[in-house]
């Protein structure tokens, strides 16, 4: 029988604007239900990890220019109600953002926030740095276990000899559900844990699919 005692915590690092991010997320809540891990929710930002960058096509650049109004808002989300409202936050955002095919803008986000029982004033944040403070620290814990060539998610727990060990992904579409969930989490958690083991990829042929 697993108790709260014996469940791990995996820290998860999210951009709620990526749909990749998204689709590893949702892998996570599947992972919940048949290993003991509970998903404590952080959020880190594309927008942040590619200031500065030059070689950006436009549509990445206006993405990620619309990209600091969803971060903020859920930064001003968790300082004023606390960290406990990113999870279902970020579930009401990813599902109109992704799923739906909503556009990014306010009328989106304060339906996402009245779907998450908070104050749609909370979409006023989205224009403002006033959170960006607390944004950028959020997003530096989470990079500053991988390292700057990645992207989100970002994913941290205690392999199996209890040592901390942090990586970014797995990229992965659709979604594993039930037992292929939790054996992608087995490996994920094994391949991760092994010492000095850094990289299996592939080329995509697939865009992520929101079954």
């Amino acid at each position: 029988m697993t108790t709260a005692d014996s469940r791990k915590i995996a820290d998860f690092w999210f951009d709620p604007i990526c749909p990749w991010a998204w689709m590893t997320s949702r892998w996570m809540l599947e992972v919940e239900k048949l290993r003991p891990v509970d998903t404590r929710w952080h959020v880190m930002s594309l927008s942040v990890l590619n200031e500065g960058r030059d070689d950006l096509s436009d549509f990445y650049r206006e993405m990620l220019a619309a990209g600091w109004g969803p971060v903020r808002v859920l930064t001003a989300a968790a300082q004023a109600h606390g960290d406990k409202v990113l999870g279902p936050l970020y579930t009401e955002l990813g599902t109109r953002f992704h799923n739906q095919g909503l556009p990014n803008n306010r009328e989106t986000i304060v339906a996402a926030l009245r779907a998450a029982d908070l104050p749609e004033e909370l979409a006023d944040a989205a224009d403002t740095d006033a959170y960006d403070d607390a944004l950028r620290a959020s997003h530096a814990e989470g990079i500053g276990l991988v390292g700057e060539d990645v992207g989100t998610p970002v994913i941290a727990v205690d392999g199996p000899d209890g040592d901390r060990v942090a990586f970014f992904g797995p990229v992965v579409t659709p979604t594993p559900r039930g037992e292929a969930a939790a054996r992608l989490w087995d490996g994920t958690i094994l391949v991760a844990s092994t010492p000095g083991f850094y990289e299996i990829k592939r080329t995509r042929t697939a865009g992520p699919s929101f079954e």
